[in-house]
């Protein structure tokens, strides 16, 4: 991932810039991965936010998200990167583009055993040497016990999605969780994008690109972020999906799904079933 970075970006000056000294160019030499990434966003700018929606354990979607970020710095369209990985109120802004990647880490107060740094770093680093801020946007762990509470969070979707998201949730804990906790871990979701959009809104800037970078759950356009952004921004929202596509896939929830290839079949459930203690 660090070797791929590598080639993907250099850091040169830019005349007549001097807040921003140092940017990241591509290298003239990149392949057709890049070649691709640099047409599936061609063919959604102009756009005032970017949300791309991740795999998490798929490495070529961080890779990516580099081939993004860097391609819109070196346009000099790159407002900010948001993160699902950092939680709201940390940021680089006070760094300078030649900051340490443990400087910024420190920054962002990486959380290493959630989020490995070899898979996001290319891309932070990306945006910290073209003097481009980046936010923490999640929900901090301290902020969820008192949203599985409100109840408020509840009438933030439409009943349908409502419904929709409280079925991912029983998915995504793989139909373990009793059926008391369905309602407040949706809130904790819901509350999760209410936090993203906020960061995104309050970075956005006029002519130029926020990127958010999260699970594609988070990107859903009837269930996630997307819900909870005014009308004013232009909003495009990506799927970056590993293998085919999923059979209940609706075609309205994304502006694109940008596929990548399959990864090699993992029983998800196998580990939460282990710390639930089923067998």
């Amino acid at each position: 991932m660090f070797k791929l970075f590598s080639c993907l970006v250099i850091s040169v000056l830019i005349p007549g810039c001097a807040s921003q000294p140092e940017a990241p160019v591509l290298n003239k030499l990149t392949g057709s991965a890049l070649a691709i990434t640099t047409s599936r966003l061609d063919a959604l700018l102009p756009a005032d936010v970017l949300l791309l929606g991740e795999q998490h354990d798929a490495k070529e979607h961080q890779q990516i998200h580099s081939q993004v970020i860097a391609l819109l710095a070196e346009r000099g369209l790159l407002a900010a990167v948001a993160l699902e990985m950092a939680d709201v109120g940390v940021t680089t802004a006070g760094l300078h583009p030649s900051s340490t990647e443990q400087q910024t880490r420190s920054a962002l107060k990486w959380n290493d055993k959630g989020w490995p740094w070899e898979a996001y770093g290319p891309a932070v680093m990306t945006a910290v040497r073209a003097g481009v801020p980046v936010l923490g946007a999640n929900l901090p762990r301290d902020d969820m016990r008192p949203k599985m509470q409100d109840s408020a969070l509840d009438g933030q979707l439409p009943g349908p999605a409502l419904k929709a998201q409280q079925q991912l949730i029983r998915i995504g804990h793989c139909n373990l969780l009793p059926e008391s906790q369905i309602t407040p871990m949706t809130r904790i979701q819901i509350a999760k994008d209410i936090s993203m959009a906020n960061t995104l809104v309050k970075a956005a800037l006029p002519g130029k690109v926020v990127v958010l970078l999260s699970g594609s759950g988070h990107t859903d356009r009837l269930m996630g972020v997307p819900q909870h952004l005014p009308a004013s921004l232009k909003v495009k929202a990506i799927r970056l999906r590993a293998g085919d596509a999923a059979l209940d896939e609706k075609a309205e929830a994304f502006d694109a799904v940008w596929q990548t290839p399959a990864l090699p079949e993992k029983d998800y459930c196998a580990d939460f079933k282990a710390q639930m203690g089923v067998k």
